[in-house]
């Protein structure tokens, strides 16, 4: 079941917040700029609320949204090596934001742009209409979203698109989770990750070949403490400044499988378990990658509550293609062409042990 209701902001700029309500009172509020997660509300072991997502405390200051707070992110999450990919025997330059490379759709993405609230008995369904030329790249592209919350405290985002020009097309929701509320940083939260090897990265931070996860920091087939994997000594972590790396997820039953994409089987991939309060969150998608971002670059950035973020404060689990795909040899996966519908289906499932 999914209980919908809307409230607005006096924060103006034309951003109105959606509240998305189950049946024990867990809420999830998103902004209809970018289609942004901004808050999500939900007890602990004692039955104590707070807010498991980082932002910004006043609407006006996700204008800019530098470290991409919530936003749904597009028409390409992660980075396109220096900003350039040729798609059917043309050359395309798209907007380098972050040093030579492309980074989350440019700097007009789709975690800045006003969305277009449609009535879906569901949940919250936004649309955008991206046109051709954004940020460098071809085809009018047509974006939805649909989020669900449900009374097991799963929140479900459904995202397709549909293009008139062939495109290279990666959306994710890059929300910030800290599962303590705030209360500490992420390094006691003990975390988990179905997947054998991951993508290791230049000092641009694009990947250059995939490794095996064993016997490295980036082992998290077992649970383990974030901090204190943080602490080992690896240059991969050094070169990000802590994990910003995708991990190549096990395949689903492909029985199951989207035929969408190469999209894979929805099924879960994460836990983040935090001891302290007892919530857990277990992630779930149809897609092949996903990026652990340990929240390295959240110096000094103005939080809620009079809060300013520390590094690893909080931690992103993206799911999305790999980065970079569109010049690599399975770039016809990333390719939206005409005809074609692109769907992907990522959830995030809050519980609390007691």
């Amino acid at each position: 079941m999914t209980h919908f209701t809307l409230s607005s902001t006096s924060a103006g700029h034309g951003v109105t917040l959606y509240t998305l309500r189950n049946a024990h009172d867990m809420r999830v509020v998103i902004s209809n700029r970018g289609a942004t997660l901004i808050s999500w509300w939900a007890p602990d072991r004692y039955g104590r609320e707070a807010d498991i997502l980082l932002g910004y405390p006043d609407q006006q200051d996700y204008l800019a949204n530098t470290p991409y707070f919530g936003g749904v992110i597009g028409r390409w999450g992660n980075r396109i090596a220096a900003g350039h990919f040729s798609l059917d025997g043309v050359d395309y330059q798209v907007d380098r934001n972050e040093g030579g490379n492309h980074l989350h759709g440019g700097a007009g993405g789709f975690h800045l742009l006003p969305w277009q609230v449609q009535a879906d008995p569901e949940g919250l369904r936004l649309t955008l209409a991206s046109p051709h030329g954004a940020a460098g790249f071809p085809g009018n592209v047509l974006a939805s979203v649909l989020y669900r919350l449900d009374d097991e405290g799963r929140l479900s985002i459904d995202y397709t698109a549909t293009s008139d020009a062939p495109t290279p097309l990666n959306l994710t929701s890059h929300g910030y989770f800290n599962l303590n509320g705030g209360a500490a940083d992420i390094g006691d939260h003990i975390l988990s990750i179905d997947a054998d090897r991951y993508l290791q990265v230049d000092r641009a931070l694009i990947p250059n070949k995939a490794a095996d996860v064993a016997g490295s920091a980036f082992d998290f087939r077992q649970p383990a403490p974030i901090g204190a994997r943080l602490a080992w000594p690896d240059d991969q972590l050094a070169i990000a400044g802590g994990f910003d790396h995708c991990y190549c997820l096990r395949p689903g039953d492909p029985a199951t499988a989207s035929r969408s994409r190469n999209a894979q089987a929805l099924r879960d991939v994460a836990t983040v378990y935090d001891p302290g309060s007892g919530r857990e969150l277990t992630v779930a998608t149809t897609e092949n990658g996903l990026q652990f971002y340990s929240g390295n670059f959240l110096e000094g950035i103005a939080g809620r509550g009079a809060q300013v973020y520390a590094a690893h404060d909080g931690f992103c689990l993206e799911a999305q293609a790999y980065p970079d795909q569109v010049n690599g040899p399975d770039r016809e996966d990333v390719i939206l062409r005409p005809g074609q519908v692109y769907r992907q289906t990522t959830s995030y499932r809050l519980s609390v042990r007691a």
